[in-house]
This record gives C-alpha cells, sequence and structure tokens, in this order.
C-alpha cells in the first residue's frame, strides 16, 4: 500500500472517530438521549457514553498525529472534530434516531 493510500486511510478513520466520539458525547446528554431513544440512560450509562466519546476523539487525534507532524495534525484534527460536530448537530436535527447505531446496546 502505498504511503498516500495509507495517510488517506487514517484520515478517514481519523474522522469516523471523531464522528462517533461527538456522538457519544451527544446522546450521553439527557436531551439529546431523549431525542434518541425516546427515554433517559442511566447515569452509569451517561457515563459510559462520555468515555466513549472522549475515547473517540483521542483516538482520532491519534491518528492524525501518526499521518503528519503534531502542528498539521492538530489543525486537521480540529478540522475533523467540527465537522464531525456538524454532522452529528444536523443528524439530531433531521433524523435524531439514526445517532441509535452508536449505542445500540442502550
Amino acid at each position: 500500500m502505498s504511503e498516500a493510500a495509507l495517510a488517506t486511510y487514517l484520515l478517514l478513520a481519523a474522522w469516523l472517530a471523531s464522528v462517533a466520539g461527538m456522538g457519544w458525547l451527544a446522546v450521553s446528554m439527557p436531551g439529546h438521549a431523549q431525542q434518541v431513544w425516546e427515554r433517559i440512560p442511566s447515569s452509569a450509562m451517561a457515563r459510559l457514553l462520555r468515555w466513549l466519546g472522549v475515547a473517540g476523539i483521542i483516538a482520532a487525534l491519534g491518528l492524525c498525529l501518526a499521518v503528519d507532524h503534531a502542528s498539521m495534525a492538530v489543525l486537521v484534527w480540529v478540522m475533523a472534530s467540527t465537522g464531525a460536530s456538524l454532522l452529528v448537530a444536523f443528524t439530531l436535527a433531521w433524523r435524531p434516531r439514526w445517532l441509535r447505531v452508536l449505542a445500540p446496546w442502550v
């Protein structure tokens, strides 16, 4: 696999990790959880979702750092996180139940 293809796959994985992380953080909030599941998860489940969200965002940063030098990686990570948060926000506004995919066990 070429270096450019590997970098592309790693950046795609970073963006997907950002989407998952932002989604988990969003559904850990009672208001958004109500939209997604029509009920509020337990406090332990909300805590787990928050930790998963943080792990997703940190994983995205790690993947970005694996692709490029630190200053560029942080810039790409911020842009990926911003795009992911917009995608999650628009999904919550349009089809909130689609976010059930992120936590089918709830």
